[in-house]
């Protein structure tokens, strides 16, 4: 009896398809990984320009029209923003737009700003008050002191039909019977 394996020729060409197939597994993975730390980049800038817009908003005053930039750090890197703010056709109210790129990429390449969020800001924000109007203040509550959990609009356990969850629920009558 005499026993066959495979020949050298066979095993190197079952290497080089191993190894071309492990090749293309190596760079898919390393194609996924660039993309997700793309995408996460691309988060942050646009966490980057939403808070610029809410601090443009929260200043309580209209802000000057025109670009203005800067830099911030945030989660462990510089960053670059570029704002600008522009009249629209409604009285009253500007457009503020904001560009965010990482700091350590030029300006000059192409597709260097990762987002673009606009927002919209008008001359009718008053400033807070800390009052809450009649109408969303319970009854009988002192301003905005609604207990934990209650909504004012739904009646306390046991008044108005709503069962005191203490209280067993009331068993069901006993069915008719048709003989």
């Amino acid at each position: 009896m005499r026993m066959r394996g495979f020949t050298l020729i066979e095993v190197l060409v079952a290497l080089a398809i191993v190894a071309v197939g492990m090749s293309a597994l190596l760079s898919a993975m390393s194609s996924a990984a660039d993309t997700n730390l793309y995408l996460r980049d691309k988060m942050f800038a646009e966490w980057i320009a939403l808070n610029r817009v809410e601090e443009v908003r929260l200043q309580f005053r209209k802000p000057s029209k025109g670009k203005s930039d800067g830099e911030v750090e945030y989660a462990g890197r510089r960053w670059r923003w570029e704002q600008e703010v522009l009249e629209v056709e409604v009285p009253g109210m500007l457009r503020v737009d904001v560009k965010v790129r990482p700091a350590d990429i030029s300006s000059g390449t192409k597709g260097s700003w990762y987002t673009t969020t606009a927002g919209i800001i008008g001359d009718a924000i008053a400033p807070p008050s800390g009052d809450l109007p009649e109408f969303r203040r319970p009854s009988g509550q002192p301003d905005g002191q609604n207990p934990p959990g209650q909504n004012p609009e739904t009646p306390p356990p046991g008044e108005g039909g709503r069962p005191d969850p203490g209280t067993p629920p009331e068993p069901d009558p006993p069915a008719e019977s048709s003989e």
